[in-house]
């Protein structure tokens, strides 16, 4: 079993990435999330891997940190949540928004991630609310609806989801709300931040 990978980072596409390790490449595939915040094709990186055996191939899937891996493993141990459906949640929000959503019993955040419906979002809920915890998963479900609220908005003035969610990213934790976030990320979006 691959746990960790660590080497020179050799090529990114839409949803994965290669890594050169000891000169074998190896792709690996990643959230997009966490594909968006690598650095250019060159520096060395460090991931952690799950390999996913079918009958026609060996899939690695690679993660920034363990606690992204063990979320990702938990995530596909759940019936109906193959590999690819997981990344897709990973790329509705950040690893401690997703284990509030789940904590709070919210499984209308996760059906955001494609592929996930109502159905298999309450199971995810059901069957993993006792395997997960985050500190104050209350006010992170209430960031999360608020995040989720002004990138619907902003998307349908014409900016990219990618953009939405990055300018979200970089706006404080001590800006609370959904007017006041949507005001900072326009301006951060204008380029007057």
């Amino acid at each position: 079993m691959i746990y960790h990978l660590h080497g020179k980072l050799s090529g990114k596409e839409e949803g994965f990435l290669v890594i050169d390790v000891g000169g074998v490449g190896y792709k690996v595939y990643s959230p997009k999330r966490f594909l968006a915040k690598l650095p250019p094709i060159g520096p060395e990186i460090s991931l952690y891997c799950h390999l996913h055996v079918r009958e026609d191939a060996l899939d690695l899937f690679g993660f920034a940190s363990p606690q992204e891996l063990r979320f990702f493993e938990l995530l596909t141990s759940v019936a109906s949540v193959g590999p690819k459906s997981a990344l897709a949640i990973f790329d509705v929000a950040e690893l401690p928004e997703l284990t509030a959503a789940i904590e709070e019993n919210r499984p209308d955040l996760l059906t955001r991630a494609s592929g996930i419906g109502r159905k298999t979002a309450e199971r995810i809920v059901l069957e993993l609310k006792t395997k997960v915890s985050t500190v104050d998963s209350s006010g992170t479900v209430r960031k999360m609806e608020a995040d989720a609220d002004i990138v619907e908005t902003l998307a349908s003035l014409g900016y990219r989801r990618e953009e939405i969610r990055a300018v979200l990213e970089k706006i404080g934790k001590e800006v609370v709300g959904m007017e006041p976030r949507l005001k900072a990320a326009l301006k951060e979006l204008s380029g007057k931040g």
